[in-house]
């Protein structure tokens, strides 16, 4: 018999993986990243009060201005920058990147590197 298994499913089964050994704390808090087909979300967490304390995605008018469309790898790297500028704003120097279950290539790795360019350290 076979079990087909959704490709979000498995995406979950990987981050709930990483999850038990990313955590963020107040002196380096949790990069986090989602991905859908239209749109890229990051939020900088603290998971010792389970708060979000910053965050930057495609949908701000920000970003929409500069980028039509939200799915692609410009319109990563510049939400990657802009979270890196939120972050030292807040005084957020040093984070650990939590890719939520995604391969480290396309979109995630132009957001990661977009945060590099800002001024974040992982």
């Amino acid at each position: 018999m076979i079990i087909k298994v959704a490709k979000n499913e498995i995406r979950q089964r990987k981050h709930e993986r990483v999850r038990k050994k990313i955590f963020g704390t107040p002196e380096r808090p949790r990069l986090n990243v989602f991905r859908s087909l239209k749109h890229i979300y990051a939020q900088i967490i603290d998971d010792t009060t389970g708060t979000t304390l910053v965050a930057a995605s495609t949908v701000e008018k920000e970003i929409k201005d500069k980028m039509p469309y939200g799915g692609n790898k410009q319109a990563a790297r510049e939400v990657g920058r802009l979270i890196a500028q939120k972050a030292l704003e807040k005084g957020i120097k040093k984070v650990v990147f939590d890719r939520g279950g995604y391969l480290y290539h396309g979109r995630v790795k132009e957001l990661a590197e977009g945060a590099r360019e800002g001024g974040l350290e992982f």
